[in-house]
């Protein structure tokens, strides 16, 4: 309780009443007065007011030419609550938020204002507690170019003017602890800018949770207390996210993977069954989840995210979000996340102009806007903002259990002129087009992430030759477990969309991605842009009849399950679906009981099982002692043909491909070893729905070199397909 020397200046309490006061704390609630405490209350909805303490109730006297402010004496030091009396004589009582001291300690205050917090979250946003023994909620928010910031809602009437916040000195950040909020509770930011004009009204930063769109305010959620069952998964998933784990990713937007009656989208709850499930079922060891960030638009699918630290109320509140996880870990399935640290939109209730300032974001446009997609850069090397972002990575990696983030648009932070004409863009400090403060924030979330959440990974989809982004930062790297292959993914699929007669110009594009497939730790990924904006779906894209489109789409799949490279397969492909991705609706899963399409679906979950299944396809995707070419000098016969290798005593694998309409029904070809070579799989047997043309179950090499190798063996490779063998012990 402070001390004052006479009752509060009259000055002060108009500036109460009309709002320009940015210290209610030092006019508002008890004060000492000559030994005395008095206090000072404002509610403009008030023609009387007492101060309660028990049965006791104090009258507070009204402020002559201030409505609605009251002021008096109140004995002793007990808590107190506040009663008012509107005009109309109905009654109220409350808590007064001015009687209550600071919530934020001074470690707090101090990495706030350092830009060192890693748990921002835990001091920031809004967080449901008992404080001085009375239950409320505690919000805090950084807007250090404000003159003043309140708290409103439903609780205040949206009036800016009740419960203006704390400044917390040079940190930047106000709070206030209002009592008796909880769960559930809407509110936003008024803030009024350092020209004195009211900004428009926003969104928490840092809030937990949001209003269903197009209604953005925040709700304030308890995230606090949820009862983790998945500690098995959590003490062994190092093993499960590492570059000599089998990692086959099912990229899934959730939205739209399944919709229910009335086109409902399906719930975290629906989808911690049936999705997991289903991702079980196929084989899959990972999701990926489109972004679940809180975000306006539904046409962004979450890449223009708002609340990055709300799991987006569309599907469920928060604990629902992590009984989804919950449930993925205990099925074995691991859950990425992909996160966007690149930019933001410009809606009102955004991160823009947050405190009236180009806060988060860089005031120049050319440093500060993307003309592509009409979004806010993050301004990476104002140390608060890197601070932001890094600890939000480390957020959903704790909070809700995440086993890894894949980075999207990493091109574009890399580069300060990506996708920019000359003179619109502003250089580094060298002179140059890189962008030290995006690369810095990069590898210091690289190395948060890693350092406090061990097997965890982090996933760069980067679409250039930046160098070693998936090493590690002592080695100069940006310190990524892995990168997106999209050279690989653009090669090849030009190369599948060529008719098969022109296939033998084109060879190069589908043996290429070896020569730098070892450069980064990749993901071989056939993603949700390959499916969108015309593109069409994967069946599309190939050529031919109706038989030779499914021939084809299962020869490349298994060429993909059979090259060096984690996997990642997007919803829908799975089953070859036809039509290109919507997000508004369903899957066609109706098309996927068809049996063309079953077929494909049986294939990709058997490739699955046999890639987990078999370490020669696996332990050394990232390591070139792991892969050796047998033919990839073919191109007349459109045939490509390969070792891949695990560890010590674990047995080889040779995989073809004939990607030609020819069957080549004695194709002579080297093996590492002599013996029997069982023939796992072939995307030509009648259960997928091919031809059911092949080797009878496998092949005997004998010890006649070839191709290099010292056994060899007569192989039939039928049209348009995909063949691996592995070696009987």
């Amino acid at each position: 309780m402070d001390d004052l020397q006479a009752s509060p200046p009259h000055d002060a309490l108009a500036r109460i009443a009309d709002g320009t006061n940015d210290d209610p704390f030092a006019v508002l609630g008890p004060h000492e007065v000559n030994g005395t405490r008095h206090v000072t209350a404002f509610d403009p909805n008030a023609a009387a007011m007492w101060a309660v303490i028990g049965e006791q109730a104090h009258p507070l006297a009204p402020v002559e030419g201030v409505p609605g402010a009251f002021t008096g004496p109140v004995p002793g030091d007990d808590p107190y609550g506040l009663r008012g009396e509107g005009k109309d004589g109905a009654r109220w009582d409350m808590e007064d938020p001015y009687r209550f001291g600071p919530v934020m300690g001074e470690l707090d205050e101090y990495l706030l204002g350092e830009g060192t917090h890693h748990r921002l979250w835990q001091a920031l946003g809004a967080h449901v507690m008992h404080h001085e023994g009375v239950f409320g909620t505690h919000f805090a928010v950084w807007a250090p170019n404000a003159r003043r910031v309140s708290v409103v809602g439903p609780s205040n009437a949206w009036d800016g003017r009740r419960n203006v916040m704390r400044r917390r000195g040079a940190t930047g950040v106000w709070e206030i602890f209002l009592p008796g909020l909880g769960e559930g509770s809407v509110y936003k930011y008024e803030i009024v800018g350092a020209n004195g004009e009211v900004q428009p009204l926003k969104a928490d930063p840092v809030g937990f949770g949001s209003q269903h769109p197009p209604k953005n305010s925040s709700i304030v959620r308890d995230i606090t207390g949820y009862g983790w069952s998945d500690t098995d998964w959590m003490d062994e998933r190092k093993t499960r996210n590492s570059r000599e784990a089998p990692i086959a990713v099912y990229e899934v937007h959730l939205g739209s993977w399944v919709r229910k009656a009335e086109n409902r989208r399906i719930s975290y709850v629906e989808a911690a069954e049936e999705l997991i499930a289903y991702v079980h079922d196929m084989g899959f060891t990972h999701i990926e989840l489109m972004p679940i960030s809180e975000y306006p638009f539904d046409g962004s699918w979450g890449y223009q995210p708002v609340g990055l630290f709300a799991p987006t109320v569309r599907h469920g509140p928060p604990h629902e979000f992590r009984d989804l996880v919950n449930a993925a870990h205990k099925a074995g399935i691991g859950v990425i996340l992909d996160w966007v640290p690149g930019h933001f939109p410009t809606d009102p209730h955004g991160l823009g102009l947050f405190d009236g300032t180009a806060l988060y974001e860089h005031a120049d446009p050319r440093e500060g806007f993307h003309q592509d997609w009409n979004t806010l850069i993050y301004n990476y090397g104002r140390r608060e903002v890197l601070n932001f972002l890094t600890s939000n990575a480390l957020y959903w990696l704790e909070e809700y259990h995440a086993d890894g983030l894949r980075v999207d648009a990493v091109a574009s932070m890399l580069y300060r002129d990506y996708s920019r004409r000359d003179g619109e863009w502003v250089p580094n400090k060298d002179g140059g087009r890189e962008n030290y403060e995006a690369i810095a924030m990069m590898r210091e979330m690289n190395t948060l992430t890693y350092g406090e959440c061990p097997g965890i990974m982090t996933v760069a989809e980067e679409s250039t030759s930046y160098p070693k982004v998936s090493r590690p930062v002592h080695e100069d790297g940006l310190g990524f477990g892995f990168k997106w292959n999209m050279g690989w993914m653009n090669d090849t699929l030009e190369y599948m969309k060529k008719d098969p007669v022109h296939r033998k110009h084109h060879h190069h594009q589908m043996t290429f991605g070896i020569s730098y497939a070892y450069s980064e730790n990749f993901i071989l990924p056939i993603s949700h842009d390959e499916v969108v904006h015309g593109k069409g779906s994967m069946l599309g894209k190939m050529p031919g009849s109706e038989w030779d489109r499914f021939a084809n789409l299962r020869a490349f799949y298994g060429f993909m399950w059979g090259h060096p490279g984690k996997k990642l397969l997007f919803m829908g492909q799975e089953f070859a679906q036809a039509h290109e991705w919507n997000h508004d609706v369903s899957l066609d899963w109706d098309m996927a009981e068809k049996p063309a399409h079953a077929g494909i679906k049986r294939l990709v979950r058997d490739l699955n099982t046999l890639y987990r299944g078999t370490p020669a396809l696996h332990r050394k995707d990232c390591d070139p002692e792991g892969f050796q070419w047998i033919e990839a000098d073919d191109p007349d016969r459109s045939v490509f043909s390969w070792i891949r290798r695990g560890g010590p005593g674990e047995p080889e694998a040779v995989v073809f491909s004939n990607f030609s309409t020819s069957e080549h029904s004695s194709y002579t070809s080297g093996f590492p070893t002599a013996g029997r070579w069982r023939e796992a799989l072939n995307t030509d047997a009648s259960i997928y729905g091919g031809g059911d043309r092949g080797n009878m179950g496998g092949v005997d090499a004998v010890e006649e070199p070839s191709h290099g190798q010292a056994a060899s063996a007569t192989v039939v490779l039928p049209p348009l397909s995909t063949l691996v063998f592995v070696k009987e012990e």
